[in-house]
């Protein structure tokens, strides 16, 4: 008997399937750029242009995240392509924005930090252990339904929200990741920095509207679990 996956049309599982091999892509470009490229200091070029350029750049990128959430232009896409590629159409504009952002970054002069010895192979694990929590979060989320292929069989029922793995000590643990990971660079060129910045600042932003679309969207089922899970990012802070 086929599953309803393998009955998804041929061509709508083709843009589900490279969806999500180009949103995979656009993640490994982003570790490659900001571990090779990002961290190469640059010494000279006006830095205010670069900032603007580059926080103009991300601000795009931040705000389709955010057009995406409203319930209308949810509905808009749906009229525009099949209930089951509306997250894969998501996940094809998201990766294609955050390729621009990297490709495109400019670069600031300078030189945050950069530290040595002991200090550096302790900055170092902290980046791994983000690496590690960011994919632990994504394998409990399922990380197809992330990338768009899930959705070509979707199932019935009210959203389940986990409280396994890390998503039993904090809401957002992928985010968590995220500022470890670009924080935590033993060499922080300004360039590094201001995309550390700015990109968490728009997390820090996004996080409560975030949450009160779910609980617009799943009502009882979000609050038990902000009941559940009490802290955001860091257990007993925040």
């Amino acid at each position: 008997m086929q599953t309803a996956a393998a009955a998804a049309p041929a061509g709508a599982r083709a843009v589900a399937w490279t969806g999500a091999l180009f949103f995979f892509a656009s993640l490994a470009y982003f570790l490659f750029s900001y571990s090779t490229v990002f961290g190469r200091p640059a010494s000279h070029g006006p830095r205010a242009s670069a900032i603007a350029i580059n926080v103009l750049l991300f601000t795009v990128f931040a705000l389709h995240h955010s057009i995406f959430a409203r319930e209308r232009v949810r509905l808009a896409v749906a009229r525009l392509v099949p209930s089951r590629l509306e997250r894969s159409f998501y996940v094809w504009v998201a990766s294609a924005l955050f390729v621009a952002v990297i490709a495109w970054w400019r670069p600031v002069p300078g030189v945050a930090w950069a530290v040595s010895g002991p200090a550096r192979w302790l900055l170092v694990a902290a980046q791994a252990g983000a690496v590690w929590l960011t994919l632990r979060s994504a394998a409990v989320l399922d990380i197809l339904e992330l990338a768009g292929v899930r959705q070509l069989s979707p199932r019935p029922g009210a959203p389940q929200f986990k409280t396994s793995g890390p998503y039993g000590w904090m809401r957002h643990p992928i985010y968590t990741g995220w500022f470890l990971m670009v924080f935590c660079a033993p060499t922080m060129t300004m360039t590094r920095l201001v995309f550390a910045v700015v990109s968490s600042a728009y997390l820090l932003i996004a996080i409560p509207f975030e949450e009160r679309s779910l609980l617009h969207a799943s009502g009882d089922a979000y609050r038990r679990y902000l009941e559940r899970v009490r802290w955001r990012l860091l257990p007993g802070v925040y």
